[in-house]
């Protein structure tokens, strides 16, 4: 199956790719667990930001980011990660979602996560990047998955996961989201086909 992971991480090596790529991996293992094999492609938008910047301002985007853009929009299912930048997620990462067709994430699986120095910035991933694919109509998985920097090496408590458990629950989602559809199926118009489906799942 295509799992395409978009990564708004500014600096090498970035927080943002390294919880993408633990995403990826869990999904990615979960997806073989049903007996599914995925290869993660990764789009670094630090890559495309100036090709992204000349699509805005001209309306043709340059090959690479034709690339990219194919890429996502040919995903059967999503991980996007973005840093979180005055309380919400980066200018990078809203851009490149903007030179995307609007109806091109119509009930794709869309896991979300995002990086932030505090636990604070949580809230980020619900006020902001959940309804921004809600309103691009992709199926956002519950778990969304944020890391503050305290929480790197934790192995949460008796009230709350981990970073690694939240990061299994949420590629363990996204997985099962995407095995509910045969290879090579088109994603529904209507959303609650697959809404449906999550509803009937069990996680561990």
């Amino acid at each position: 199956m295509r799992l395409t992971v978009v990564s708004a991480g500014l600096s090498t090596p970035s927080s943002t790719r390294l919880l993408a790529d633990r995403l990826a991996e869990s999904a990615r293992a979960e997806l073989a667990a049903r007996g599914r094999t995925a290869s993660p492609e990764v789009v670094e938008l630090r890559e495309l930001a100036g090709d992204i910047a000349h699509h805005l301002v001209t309306g043709f985007p340059p090959p690479r980011l034709s690339t990219a853009i194919a890429t996502v929009t040919a995903a059967d299912g999503l991980i996007v990660v973005t840093p979180v930048f005055a309380a919400s997620y980066s200018g990078l990462f809203k851009s490149f979602f903007d030179v995307i067709d609007p109806d091109a994430l119509t009930g794709k699986p869309v896991l979300t996560a995002a990086t932030g120095g505090t636990a604070r910035h949580s809230l980020v991933l619900d006020h902001a990047v959940r309804p921004l694919f809600s309103y691009l109509r992709a199926v956002v998985v519950p778990t969304a998955v944020f890391a503050a920097s305290e929480d790197w090496g934790s192995g949460g408590d008796a009230y709350t996961d981990g970073l690694p458990g939240r990061v299994r629950r949420a590629g363990a989602e996204l997985a099962a989201l995407m095995a509910a559809r045969p290879d090579g199926e088109e994603p529904e118009d209507d959303v609650t086909v697959l809404e449906r489906q999550l509803a009937d799942l069990r996680f561990d």
